[in-house]
């Protein structure tokens, strides 16, 4: 019986060896794209690592630098608000459901101003719409699209408005 527990022992990893196993998975995750701390502790314990592993293995991987909720955030913002036209709505929800602190977030759409935000509209609309909106059902198409993207009623509206100023002259 003393000898089946001690075997039992044996053959479980050392700690070292859990942490290392914790951070090949990690690596491997963050491989694939940038990652938020809790999007890795997530997978991690989805893969059921012991915890003080994966606490170990995220430690590392922050002293790294690899893991980077402020850097995340600032870059997936910038990602987000040029190559999709996403307002600061819709990307303070992703940036909260992927775990990010709201600090972290405010600091992130802070780097940005309104005008530039209006401009990022406005640019979207002229890609998704050949003519500016003539009617009143084509403004509603208009503000639909950027309200679904993030973007306040106050300034889908001045984003509609303006590409209407900017196409009448």
């Amino acid at each position: 019986m003393v000898e089946a527990a001690h075997t039992a022992r044996s053959a479980a990893p050392d700690p070292e060896a859990r942490r290392q196993h914790a951070l090949d998975l990690a690596y491997r995750h963050l491989g694939r794209r940038d990652r938020t701390v809790l999007e890795v502790r997530r997978h991690l314990e989805g893969k059921r690592v012991e915890p003080t592993a994966i606490e170990a293995a995220i430690a590392e991987l922050c002293e790294q630098g690899y893991l980077d909720d402020a850097g995340y955030a600032q870059r997936f913002t910038e990602d987000r608000r040029l190559l999709d036209g996403w307002g600061p709505d819709r990307i303070e929800s992703k940036l909260a459901s992927a775990g990010v602190d709201a600090e972290l977030i405010a600091r992130a759409l802070a780097a940005r101003d309104e005008s530039d935000e209006l401009e990022v509209a406005v640019t979207l609309l002229r890609r998704r719409f050949a003519e500016p909106p003539a009617d009143d059902r084509a403004r509603e198409r208009a503000l639909g699209l950027l309200v679904r993207r993030g973007y306040g009623l106050e300034l889908a509206h001045d984003a509609v408005r303006a590409l209407e100023r900017s196409q009448a002259a």
